[in-house]
């Protein structure tokens, strides 16, 4: 089986990537060979019997893909993206990256012939927003206020059109928060809640820019991973009529994550959060739901983290493995 993975460089690309190459197959099958694409050359380490081709490409230029598709991978996850705060403050290359280069993608299917190929794209609860009921599912009117959300809103609609037609085999998940991201805080308006607990973790000051009675929809790195993997096992006719499935996330406040990180870090952890509002992040965060049924993915096989406790305590023990 050959994979291609768009934004091979990022975070969800690397984690993914490993967890691939670990498994060494993907439905059954065997996985053969493992495309990664991203604007910088991904990196991967060298594998016995899995075909590893790792290449530097800006997926916006016309026709940038097409070789790849000609060679008909059969999994397809499309990773790439601008982030929130950066689409939000930068309109034409969101609408470059993330909505014209998807489009450019499924073009690129569609002249491929590639109708069997399992194409995943991971979207974001920023498809909501406005005026909500308390809590939603999958079939919730999308009324996004961000361009982020816009744009992914977009992209979504496009692949349910395309796979309906019979033009390729689209599975959309809509994903929670991730927490915690390793590494550094990035421009996704979404990243302090990842450094208010990895930054006072490891010594370090953090700031929390929105109140801390927010409420945000969370899912761990690992069982993000999980579900990209799971996705791919999907029969189409259980992704019929609609191909977009919100993932089981946990519902938390910014305050119940401050008490785990008092939890498992002391009192000290603690004291390195500064509250420093910013209403251009709270603006854009508040935006997204925080409460969601998720009672078709968990149908399909999709698992939820248990508790915010093992979240965070999953994080400090990968670190210290990587240490």
């Amino acid at each position: 089986m050959h994979v291609l993975i768009t934004g091979a460089a990022g975070f969800l690309g690397q984690r993914l990537t490993g967890a691939l190459l670990e498994r060494g197959q993907v439905d059954g099958k065997a996985l053969t060979r493992l495309t990664l694409v991203d604007q910088i050359e991904p990196v991967a380490p060298p594998h016995d019997t899995i075909r590893l081709d790792c290449r530097a490409m800006d997926i916006t230029r016309p026709g940038a893909l097409d070789s790849l598709l000609g060679e008909r991978p059969e999994v397809i996850y499309h990773l790439a993206a601008v982030v929130s705060a950066a689409a939000e403050a930068e309109l034409d290359l969101g609408m470059t990256v993330n909505f014209e280069a998807t489009r450019a993608l499924l073009e690129g299917c569609r002249a491929a012939g590639l109708a069997e190929t399992r194409l995943i794209m991971a979207s974001s609860v920023a498809v909501y927003g406005g005026e909500l009921p308390d809590t939603l599912d999958d079939m919730t009117a999308l009324t996004p206020q961000s361009s982020y959300g816009t744009q992914k809103a977009m992209c979504e609609l496009l692949i349910n059109d395309y796979s309906r037609r019979g033009l390729i085999d689209g599975c959309v998940l809509r994903l929670p928060t991730i927490v915690v991201r390793p590494g550094r805080p990035n421009a996704a308006a979404s990243s302090f809640a990842s450094s208010i607990l990895r930054e006072p973790l490891g010594g370090e000051t953090a700031l929390c820019p929105v109140p801390t009675d927010l409420e945000l929809f969370v899912m761990s790195p690992g069982r993000v991973v999980d579900a990209l993997l799971h996705a791919a096992t999907l029969p189409s006719d259980a992704l019929v009529p609609y191909r977009s499935i919100m993932l089981p996330g946990l519902t938390v406040s910014v305050a119940a994550m401050l008490e785990v990180l008092r939890d498992i870090g002391g009192e000290e952890a603690l004291a390195r959060v500064q509250h420093a509002p910013e209403p251009r992040i709270e603006a854009i965060v508040a935006s997204w739901p925080a409460r969601f049924e998720t009672r078709r993915a968990e149908r399909l096989g999709f698992v939820a983290d248990r508790d915010f406790h093992e979240i965070v305590r999953t994080f400090v023990a990968e670190r210290q493995a990587a240490r």
